[in-house]
């Protein structure tokens, strides 16, 4: 149990950007000076604001009217990591752990506890922060779905619905043309994007990271397809997708990022070895980042609303040092502690493979 009422909260928005964080925001700083007259600070750039100091208060009116926005009012980083930041040491640059320093900059303010809004990443980070004394309330966010412990985070809905749009669209073109169009999505190691955009979007090749591919396989499942006068085939493929044997395709690396790797430029592979293998017109669309972007879905919104409330209550409470999660069909929480370093990736039996199996769809495989 916390050993006083907390009266000062800070809140940080880590990693990628995503539609329904500022739900989010909205609803921990309405929470919190509505029900508990708190006062309320906003961490500026997730890790790096609260590295370098940038924190500002956050009142009742900063957050009316952002429910609907997409992004963060706060603004965001994915390559600070407060326990490894570079910084310079006369003629080179090191890593340094600067959490303490973090630590500093909310106490000397009289903030007693710090909300976490982010993915795999910004939770490591919050763990550790949480080991360290400083009093934790972690949200789950990132567009993959892929954080261990909750069935769904926010921003995927949405993601989901512009990639299933985007895919929709290229029905008709591929259709005109009769072309092979393979449509790549976002989801990092985990293919829960592809999956659930390919199978709304009726795609008739979904490739995701759990099931490598077999290049010959889908080869054949097109050509066949062209044979029997469907004069065009919609692939659905997840960045990290790779073939049985190979490995992902990565797009650069990032330095001094807790996560370097970019994935990303499989669709143009595929491409161009399908169109050698089978003679068909094939073309590559990759939405990168459009995913991330725009308004939130109604889902997205009521789901970000419930867990900045349901933070808050938490936090007030005494249970800190925990995530708040959506499992088996309502809010719960975990502790931080059992999250990091997890990701949460799609079973090869997961319920909606099997579906999508059933109606047609090939895997690769």
């Amino acid at each position: 149990m916390a050993k006083q009422r907390i009266k000062k909260i800070a809140v940080l928005t880590g990693g990628g950007d995503c539609p329904g964080l500022n739900a989010v925001i909205r609803a921990v700083t309405k929470t919190a000076i509505n029900r508990h007259k708190l006062d309320v600070w906003g961490v500026e750039d997730g890790y790096e604001g609260l590295i370098e100091d940038r924190i500002h208060p956050l009142s009742y009116n900063d957050v009316s009217n952002i429910l609907t926005v997409g992004g963060t009012i706060l603004g965001s980083s994915n390559t600070s990591n407060p326990f490894s930041y570079p910084v310079q040491s006369g003629k080179r640059v090191v890593n340094k752990d600067v959490s303490d320093d973090c630590i500093q900059n909310l106490e000397k303010r009289g903030i007693e506890a710090l909300v976490c809004i982010g993915g795999d990443g910004t939770m490591c980070s919050a763990a550790a922060f949480a080991k360290k004394g400083l009093t934790i309330m972690g949200v789950p966010k990132t567009i993959d779905n892929d954080i261990w412990g909750t069935d769904i985070t926010f921003g995927f809905n949405t993601a989901v619905t512009t990639a299933t749009e985007a895919i929709d669209k290229v029905h008709t073109t591929a259709s005109s043309h009769h072309r092979v169009m393979i449509v790549e999505v976002m989801g990092r190691y985990a293919g829960w994007i592809a999956l659930h955009a390919g199978t709304a979007g009726g795609s008739d090749v979904i490739l995701i990271p759990e099931i490598p591919y077999e290049l010959d396989k889908i080869a054949d499942f097109v050509r066949a397809r062209s044979k029997k006068g469907k004069r065009f085939s919609i692939i659905t493929v997840a960045e990290g997708a790779k073939p049985k044997g190979g490995k992902q395709v990565i797009f650069k690396k990032i330095k001094n990022s807790p996560d370097p790797v970019r994935l990303g430029g499989i669709s143009f592979v595929l491409a161009e070895q399908i169109g050698q293998m089978t003679g068909l017109s094939c073309r590559a669309v990759n939405l990168g980042h459009v995913q991330r972007g725009g308004s939130p879905t109604p889902i997205d919104r009521v789901l970000g609303t419930n867990f900045g409330y349901h933070a808050l209550e938490l936090l007030m409470k005494g249970r800190v040092n925990r995530l708040v999660v959506w499992k088996d069909g309502k809010l719960d929480d975990v502790p931080l502690s059992r999250i990091a370093g997890k990701i949460k990736t799609v079973r090869k039996n997961d319920p909606l493979v099997a579906a999508a199996k059933a109606v047609g769809t090939s895997f690769g495989v």
